[in-house]
């Protein structure tokens, strides 16, 4: 939503494509997964007195409606990309399938994952932990607003300490709202890192998934 209260701002989008051509042209292979808080969140809504779980399934819309948006500043400056849905809507996109996920990877295609995992009382996290675990990814990278995991807030706490790496279970027993508490789980008991950083520096996706930028590893620390 860029700097506006909600909805999708152009200009945004495009800056974030950019970093994802910038990481195709790299060598990656990505999936995406995108979330919906910037036009409406379940979670939000339920406190509101809607009912949850009819509350969840409106966010989940909410991120086919930002897949698509992707997609289009995608295919825009020439990345080839498929928009893979846990809800069937056949005419805008195709349903989650594994396997043909795997084979636009193969063919050099960008995968935009939507709708979380199908199912209300799961975040996006949760839909990004378990699609980084079908498609067998070796990391699991969360795009955010501050440069890594911190022991409290740095926005609001000027003292708050920044970890290069983590563990997961340091993660989930200080709360340390990297994911939500299922989405570590899952990426603990399947063995794939989370590397949290800024997607608001330029060109900062590729320089982390090359091992450069700043960025916080949580994963199995000894």
């Amino acid at each position: 939503m860029g700097s506006g209260e909600f909805g999708i701002d152009t200009e945004t989008v495009t800056r974030v494509a950019d970093e994802v051509k910038a990481a195709k042209e790299a060598g990656f292979e990505l999936c995406l997964v995108i979330g919906g808080g910037n036009i409406f969140r379940g979670v939000a809504g339920a406190a509101g007195g809607m009912d949850r779980a009819q509350a969840d399934y409106m966010g989940m819309l909410a991120t086919v409606m930002n897949a698509l948006a992707m997609q289009n500043a995608l295919e825009q400056i020439g990345v080839h990309t498929r928009v893979q849905s846990a809800i069937e809507m056949d005419q805008v996109c195709e349903p989650v399938i594994r396997r043909r996920a795997l084979r636009h990877l193969e063919k050099g295609r960008v995968v935009i994952f939507a709708a979380g995992v199908g199912s209300p009382y799961f975040t996006t996290d949760s839909g990004a932990a378990l699609r980084a675990a079908e498609m067998q990814c070796d990391a699991l990278l969360k795009g955010t607003s501050v440069d890594g995991v911190y022991n409290s807030d740095p926005k609001t706490n000027a003292d708050a300490v920044r970890y290069d790496q983590v563990s997961y279970d340091t993660v989930l027993s200080d709360n340390l709202k990297v994911m939500d508490a299922s989405a570590i789980a899952l990426c603990r008991d399947n063995d794939i890192p989370i590397v949290v950083f800024s997607i608001r520096e330029q060109g900062n996706l590729a320089k982390v998934l090359s091992g450069a930028g700043t960025a916080t590893v949580v994963g199995k620390v000894n």
